[in-house]
This record gives C-alpha cells, structure tokens and sequence, in this order.
C-alpha cells in the first residue's frame, strides 16, 4: 500500500471520530484548511487539526457517508453527502498528501448555498466549543 493510500485509509477513520491526537498524526506540520466558509487558507497543524475535528462532529452527525472517490498521485477527491437540520449536504473533499501520506492540504466545498450556512452555523459552533474547553 502506498503512502497515499495510507493516509486515505486513515482519513476514513477519523472522518466522522473526531480524535485530534490521532488526526494530528496525519496532518503535516506546515498543512493547509481550505473551509468553504472561512476566506483565508488556515494553516498549520493545529488550526488544520481543529478545523478538521470540528468538522467531524458537525458532519459525522448527519448521516455523513463519501458517494465517490477519485485517487490520482497524491491527490484524492472524495465526495460527501449527509443531512444536518433537514438540510441535504453535497459536499467534495480535496486532500493532497505529502510523500510520507500525511495531509497536507485540504480543501472542501460545499453545495447548495443552504447547506453552506448551515455548516457555517454548525462549524462555528463547534469551534467556540473546542476553543473555550
């Protein structure tokens, strides 16, 4: 198994499990968070890692499952659906991986713009949560 699949592998274990000090394993150092909702590229393990658990929890709590994937080098794309508040969620997943098959970087997009704010809801609410324990 290569190091891409490697990570992708993992990736499918932490998608949904928020577990920070197992997704701070797989994140590189100096990787970068591409958020649908957050202008500026978040950088660094930590906000990578933050963002990514956040998301985890928002998502993994309705009915998250990937519908598609496509592996290219070291590129995945990996699309997602799953319904928050009666809202269906569309989403893709682009994730490149270092040599060593950690992420390091991570972009989403979302669709419709419906599902964009209420991820944006959700997301900021899990953030202040994780930020103020």
């Amino acid at each position: 198994m290569n190091a891409t699949a490697r990570g992708l592998a993992q990736w499918h274990t932490l998608a949904t499990a928020p577990d920070p000090e197992r997704l701070a394993g797989l994140v590189a150092e100096d990787a970068v968070f591409h958020s649908p909702v957050v202008h500026t590229p978040q950088e660094g393990r930590k906000l990578v890692v933050a963002y990514l658990s956040a998301a985890a929890a928002t998502l993994g709590q309705g009915q998250f499952r990937y519908v598609r994937e496509i592996v290219d080098g070291r590129d995945a794309m990996l699309e997602f659906t799953c319904i928050l508040d009666d809202i269906h969620v569309n989403g893709v997943d682009i994730i490149r991986f270092d040599e060593d098959g950690k992420i390091e970087d991570f972009k989403v997009m979302i669709r419709p713009i419906k599902a964009v704010n209420k991820v944006w809801e959700m997301m900021a609410a899990q953030l202040e949560k994780t930020s103020a324990s």
